[in-house]
């Protein structure tokens, strides 16, 4: 009889998780993905391809330094705030931050000429002065993910001088030797990047989604067999909807950026380097003395931490931490395991230096 008992519950659950499947499948072919970024804020800027916001606080009392989140120019920086109960930037408002947000918008053909130089000398220090203002406050932290990440390094080694209170990198690449695929797709024996820069003008997300699929063949199907293996799950299929959604809704790239992006960080290497020049001006890790918390993925492909991890090891700031965790580039941030682990750990890092 136990036997049968067991074999009973097993076929009902099962027959429950086809019907889910079906509902889910024929929701998931016909419906719009999950809304997305619906925390309430204010647009405080907008300039071109960039825009500055400002997040509305939800507690009566406010860390007196506001903290500044950038996106990779690759990406729309909803990631931060996928939906309530997964929003990084809910959770920072709920911890009593002062919150804005630079997101990124398509360049369009009069930006192609965008350089590093204009994130890191105009872009940032201007969204900087504005949140200051705006504030009422001499420093600002900044956080920056990913390729953010390394124009926030950028902007502090150059302004050594403030106003930065903290600096704080997600996973950021620094030792571009570590990065296989960057190699891979930008061979100097195979890439002329100035051909390719010149004749398109702007970078297509869509090229660059591409690359990636192709060093990554069976990485697609392997994606659809795990949604299919929880299709009924209806928690399981919202994430992965916004997860793949986000990922889908890349951002194409200034000409220019990219060309200077290919010599400079994966040919040369100049950043871990230190020959780095921007503006004329050379860029050394070592001129960063801010606190400085780096978040690696343990499991990162696209940033491994072989490629993060010098940077802790090369700023010169006597309060620094490397925070290694479980998971991806992408599930750091976002998910069920970055509740768990990141939002705790920048919460408990960060507060101790916001007052």
């Amino acid at each position: 009889m136990p036997f049968e008992k067991t074999l009973a519950a097993r076929l009902k659950t099962e027959a429950r998780h086809a019907l889910r499947r079906r509902i889910n499948a024929l929701d998931y072919l016909t419906s719009p993905g999950p809304a997305v970024g619906e925390s309430p804020r204010t647009l405080l800027h907008r300039r071109g391809t960039l825009s500055l916001y400002h997040y509305h606080a939800t507690t009566d009392e406010v860390y007196r330094v506001p903290l500044l989140l950038v996106m990779a120019t690759t990406n729309r920086a909803y990631l931060f705030d996928l939906a309530r109960g997964q929003s990084l930037i809910e959770f920072l408002l709920h911890r009593g931050y002062d919150v804005y947000v630079i997101d990124w918008n398509p360049p369009s053909r009069a930006e192609q000429q965008l350089k590093i130089e204009n994130y890191v000398l105009d872009f940032l220090p201007d969204c900087l002065r504005r949140i200051q203002s705006d504030a009422g406050v001499d420093e600002v932290s900044l956080l920056g993910y990913c390729m953010a990440g390394v124009l926030a390094c950028i902007y502090a080694a150059l302004h050594p001088e403030g106003p930065l209170k903290n600096l704080i990198c997600f996973t950021t690449p620094i030792d571009w030797r570590q990065v296989g695929w960057a190699q891979a797709l930008a061979n100097r024996d195979y890439l002329d990047v100035d051909d390719l820069a010149d004749r398109l003008g702007i970078i297509p997300s869509k090229m660059i989604q591409s690359a990636f699929d192709l060093l990554r063949p069976a990485g697609r199907a392997a994606g659809w067999l795990r949604l299919w293996d929880n299709l009924w799950n209806d928690q399981y299929v919202k994430g992965y909807r916004m997860m793949t959604g986000w990922g889908k809704d890349a951002l194409p790239l200034a000409g220019d950026y990219y060309r200077q992006i290919v010599k400079e960080l994966v040919w040369k290497n100049a950043l871990l380097e230190g020959d780095l020049r921007i503006g004329g001006r050379l860029v050394r890790l070592e001129s960063i003395q801010v606190p400085l918390l780096h978040v690696i993925a343990e499991h990162d492909t696209l940033v491994p931490p072989a490629c993060a991890q010098p940077l802790v090891q090369k700023v010169s700031s006597t309060d620094k931490e490397e925070l290694i965790v479980p998971g991806g580039h992408v599930s750091l941030v976002a998910g069920p395991a970055a509740i768990k682990r990141l939002w705790p750990s920048l919460d408990q890092w960060l507060g101790k230096r916001s007052v």
